[in-house]
């Protein structure tokens, strides 16, 4: 397990699910990982439980919705290394669903705020990090309903249709550089978010989060060839 040896790699929405997953499979595979999130005592939990396996992090507590601060964590990251291997765009959030007509224009935009816009700032914030590694990898985390929308899922459906369309123009703007950009889709898995959608759902079927990482890090080495496209299990 060392697909990603040396590698800097930025995991949002790491402090559980499908996040937190990704960030300990990257340490195994021997990735320095920044992990961000906003509850530090999340973050410095799994700090411990990386540095245990022999991995190492650097803790990030941010607000993907304060957009200034996007910006800064670019300027640090230069600052302190100069570049960026990795970026994986993993935050989301998913609203009580509501009939389209009734939805609360405030859910509305903090959703967009989260799943979409956070996702196009870290995009203009790291992009020229990416650019300074022999590899610059982005990959973020999508889902069936970007393009399979059923009824009531109007904000987060929109949000993630919205991200797919972001990162495929901006794969075929990097398509000349050793920069590559892609999704990952891995299907319904056991995690809050699911659960805030599906309560009744029976869990037994479904994936856990260590068992769907396999496509990030496919996604995220330096030998990956393939830009704007959707990785799956």
């Amino acid at each position: 397990m060392s697909r990603l040896q040396g590698r800097l790699a930025l995991i949002t929405g790491a402090t559980r699910g499908i996040g937190a997953a990704v960030a300990k499979r990257f340490a195994a595979e021997g990735a320095h990982v920044i992990l961000v999130g906003r509850t530090q005592g999340a973050l410095e939990e799994l700090d411990d439980e990386i540095g245990d396996s022999g991995g190492a992090a650097t803790l990030v507590p941010l607000d993907l919705r304060q957009f200034d601060d996007i910006d800064r964590l670019g300027l640090g990251l230069h600052e302190r290394f100069g570049k960026l291997d990795i970026l994986v765009g993993n935050a989301a959030g998913l609203p009580q669903l509501s009939p389209t007509a009734q939805i609360d224009p405030q859910v509305w935009q903090e959703i967009i705020d989260v799943n979409l816009t956070a996702n196009a700032r870290l995009i203009r914030s790291l992009d020229p990090l990416l650019r300074r590694s022999d590899a610059g990898r982005a990959v973020f985390t999508t889902c069936a309903a970007a393009r399979d929308a059923g009824a009531y899922w109007n904000a987060y459906a929109a949000s993630k249709a919205g991200l797919e369309a972001l990162v495929r123009s901006y794969a075929a703007e990097i398509a000349s550089t050793p920069v590559r950009a892609n999704l990952v889709d891995p299907g319904p898995v056991h995690t809050r978010l699911r659960n805030n959608a599906f309560p009744g759902e029976s869990k037994a079927s479904l994936r856990k989060p260590e068992d769907v990482t396999g496509p990030f890090v496919a996604a995220a080495s330096a030998d990956c060839t393939r830009n704007g496209e959707i990785f799956t299990l």
